[in-house]
């Protein structure tokens, strides 16, 4: 098992184009130093970076994740692509908590081309705090498999959840404050945990009965969920024919 001194986590980092990557270049021509962990994927706009790319990724046992992208209202490649890479970032943060990732292993900021000392001492801290979490995985106490099953049901559920978004879940004003002030309210959180979190539950008893059959006691242990929400939610599954039981009183996947 690597100790804390000699694990090296390995951080993904998603770079636009126009700015961050840049930045990311002149922190290397200028020879400015950071730790090595860091792996790049260049797209044209940080507004690319998907949710699907956020879970696969900490789903491929990525320790960390980084989203760069320009400053705000400075995009280069679509005038509101930073605002995407926003939303999608702090969708994803409440997500990942949700399913037992610490979402501090995701970190979105914004770097021009010129700021090759911002990114080096960004990533600096970033890799200083991913270290400390340790492997994914560790600070969370659960076993890798396990958080990449999660990792998988949420992948599975991005669809649904841009149409949660696009229908329900639109921020009022698009400015940095707007969306840190909508994330954070309790609209958000109501809508977030009738819309999203439910299915999402849903999705992790289908998943774990899908494996084998089991008894309904069996499962609030597996999934590390509280008794109640189960039990709820299974009687949800049932009436809607997803579930039933077998022969032998043990819950199967009725599709």
């Amino acid at each position: 098992m690597a100790t804390a001194i000699d694990f090296k986590p390995t951080i993904i980092g998603f770079l636009c184009n126009w700015c961050c990557y840049g930045g990311a270049d002149l922190a290397g021509v200028s020879r400015f130093q950071y730790p090595p962990y860091l792996r790049v994927i260049r797209l044209m706009c940080s507004g690319r970076v998907d949710l699907e790319f956020i879970f696969r990724t900490f789903a491929k046992k990525a320790d960390g994740v980084f989203v760069g992208g320009c400053h705000l209202n400075d995009c280069h490649y679509n005038p509101e692509g930073n605002y995407d890479a926003m939303g999608n970032v702090l969708m994803a943060k409440r997500v990942l908590e949700k399913i037992g990732v610490n979402p501090e292993r995701l970190r979105l900021e914004w770097v021009s081309a010129g700021e090759g000392i911002r990114f080096a001492e960004i990533m600096n801290d970033f890799s200083a705090k991913v270290k400390s979490l340790g492997r994914l995985g560790s600070s969370e106490g659960i076993p890798v498999a396990e958080l990449s099953s999660r990792l998988q049901t949420a992948e599975e559920l991005v669809p649904y959840i841009k149409l949660v978004e696009r229908e329900r879940l639109r921020v009022p004003v698009r400015t940095e404050e707007g969306y840190r002030q909508f994330f954070g309210s309790p609209q958000f959180d109501s809508l977030f945990n009738e819309l999203i979190l439910d299915k999402l539950v849903m999705s992790r008893i289908m998943g774990f009965v899908r494996r084998k059959p089991v008894a309904a006691a069996e499962i609030p242990a597996g999934l590390d969920l509280e008794p109640s929400e189960v039990a709820r939610h299974l009687q949800q599954l049932t009436e809607r024919g997803l579930l039933k039981f077998d022969a032998g009183q043990k819950l199967v996947a009725a599709v």
